[in-house]
């Protein structure tokens, strides 16, 4: 038989509550109340009891009954769609960082399709969850499109390459990011640069070539015809195999790592030395960049400062002071030896 120590409660089969903490603590429920919310002055000894018995009893506030006592629930919610991808699922991670940092604790609702009513549900879905606001990660046309008619008694921010929300967004620059890609592959001497978009529908992928395009314009360089992946290494391994067959390609900018990780290994494998038969920039920088062999070129997205800049223009909305604009983190070239130069 297991013996239990002194003051441990009997096992109700249900989660403690506020009344249990309080009995537990012997004070009042408006004291917990007061401990548990940070609401009203309480002495330090009384504080300790009650927070020993939140430990012993292993008690967690309820975020909506709490917000509905304070009017502050200090939780946000986050749609997150396609975030097993690096670039959402970065985004995702510097959303969270920046409002643990603050306080507030993150609920996720991730999407697996772009449509509009999956989007327009996990909306709603978070908002009956009680939180302050909610944060839309929408790299995808449909999912703009879904701001349009999504429930507007939370506050939303979008983080999009668009300039058609009708909610306040926050975006890396990718045409920047794409046009700095460009220009170092211009200006190594190359009379033009071969792209490898992402798939269609994404903004970043629209955006991307965007930037790319204009550079080629101003240039007056002459664009080859677009070959769209994927954003899968295997999608960029099997573009790399048909640009084998194409004349003068000498250098190329992938839409993202992964698939000019593939794109490296197929000139590889064809014996296609990368800088010198062929330069390549990718756009991310992954982790893994740095360790493609060779060193990769990239554009680098700075999620932290995203996630800051997007959890502060959500706090701003949820007090009534941030109406609808774009605000922008720009992005930095990371020039490695994919490009014959040596890395930072």
């Amino acid at each position: 038989m297991v013996k239990r120590s002194e003051g441990t409660p009997e096992p109700t089969g249900r989660p403690p509550s506020l009344a249990d903490v309080a009995a537990q603590a012997g004070v009042s429920h408006m004291t917990v109340s007061r401990v548990v919310n940070g609401a009203g002055p309480v002495r330090a000894e009384t504080r300790r009891r009650v927070l020993d018995a939140i430990d012993r009893l292993g008690y967690r506030p309820n975020s909506l009954a709490r917000g509905l006592a304070t009017g502050r629930s200090r939780a946000l919610g986050v749609v997150a769609l396609d975030s097993v991808l690096y670039g959402p699922a970065s985004t995702l991670f510097g959303i969270e960082n920046a409002a643990r940092e603050a306080g507030y604790s993150v609920s996720v609702a991730s999407v697996s399709a772009p449509e509009r009513t999956s989007i327009v549900d996990a909306v709603e879905n978070l908002r009956r969850q009680g939180v302050e606001g909610i944060v839309v990660i929408a790299p995808h046309v449909a999912a703009g499109r879904a701001l349009e008619i999504a429930p507007r008694e939370v506050p939303l921010v979008a983080v999009a390459d668009t300039e058609e929300a009708p909610v306040p967004v926050v975006a890396v620059d990718q045409r920047d990011g794409a046009r700095r890609a460009t220009e170092h592959l211009l200006a190594l001497g190359h009379r033009t640069a071969w792209h490898i978009a992402g798939p269609h529908g994404w903004l970043e992928t629209r955006a991307r070539e965007q930037g790319w395009r204009a550079v080629l314009a101003e240039r007056g360089a002459p664009p080859p015809p677009v070959l769209r992946g994927d954003w899968s290494p295997r999608s960029g391994y099997e573009i790399g195999k048909e640009l084998l067959d194409r004349e003068g390609v000498e250098a190329v900018f992938v839409a993202n790592d992964q698939m000019a990780l593939g794109l490296l290994r197929a000139l590889s494998e064809a014996g296609r030395r990368v800088p010198d038969d062929v330069r390549v920039v990718g756009f991310d920088d992954v982790p893994e960049a740095a360790y493609y062999s060779p060193p990769l070129t990239t554009v680098r997205q700075d999620f932290l400062a995203l996630g800051r800049l997007t959890f502060g223009r959500l706090l701003r909305c949820i007090e009534g002071d941030d109406p609808p604009g774009r605000s922008i983190v720009p992005p930095e070239l990371i020039v490695r030896e994919s490009t014959g130069m040596r890395g930072r």
